[in-house]
């Protein structure tokens, strides 16, 4: 049997897209939690150019980078595909993909910076949220009514960001304001949600890392 480890951490939305992947093709692996502050010698052996998670190690064999390992996974094990069968829905998902990639930093600067720096990042969200917001307005997921590649990509805007406005105080997304974005954001949590870590989990780690907004002020 092929020997599949993940180096990753538990409240990494990174890590959690190689996750998702290989519970979606019902491959077995063992995760390795990792310390930031104390990189092991093997993530640093594994991943000695970038030094950071995820990794996967398939028979000794080390894939980094998320998106990398997501194509990986779907090519290397059996099981339902992560991308379509269609060569031009395929070039969608790793367009909307690249695209989530790309813009997600905006999203995260909202909670963790202050100032003009997170002013500036809530109005590169809230244009990458009117984007998505159109795309989805005839569908359900990127590509059409199955979930795959490019929405394990944003689970960071699928998950992660309700936490995150939870711990920060700080709102982006409300069904007003972006009603297809958040009917997207529903379905994904309802047929994914035996994949996802404990709420209760990631908001204590968040918590160590965002001050609260002061609502007196």
């Amino acid at each position: 049997m092929a020997e599949v480890k993940l180096l990753g951490l538990s409240y990494s939305p990174f890590s959690h897209r190689v996750e998702w992947a290989l519970k979606i093709k019902g491959v077995k692996y063992e995760f390795i939690e990792e310390d930031l502050q104390n990189k092991s010698p093997l993530l640093l052996q594994s991943n000695p150019i970038h030094k950071k998670i995820p990794v996967l190690i398939h028979n000794g064999k080390c894939i980094c980078e998320s998106m990398v390992i997501l194509e990986y996974i779907d090519e290397a094990f059996e099981g339902p595909s992560i991308f379509p069968k269609d060569p031009y829905d395929c070039a969608l998902a790793r367009f909307w993909a690249k695209y989530v990639e790309d813009k997600g930093a905006a999203v995260w600067k909202s909670f963790f910076s202050k100032g003009e720096e997170q002013e500036k990042a809530k109005e590169e969200a809230y244009e990458m949220l009117k984007i998505l917001d159109n795309e989805f307005k005839d569908k359900k997921f990127f590509v059409g009514d199955k979930y795959g590649f490019a929405d394990i990509v944003a689970n960071g805007a699928a998950l992660y960001l309700g936490i995150l406005e939870e711990v920060s105080g700080v709102v982006l997304v409300t069904s007003e304001k972006f009603p297809n974005f958040c009917a997207w954001r529903d379905e994904y949590c309802t047929q994914n949600k035996e994949y996802f870590p404990s709420r209760d989990e990631l908001l204590i780690r968040y918590r160590a890392y965002i001050q609260p907004v002061d609502a007196s002020k």
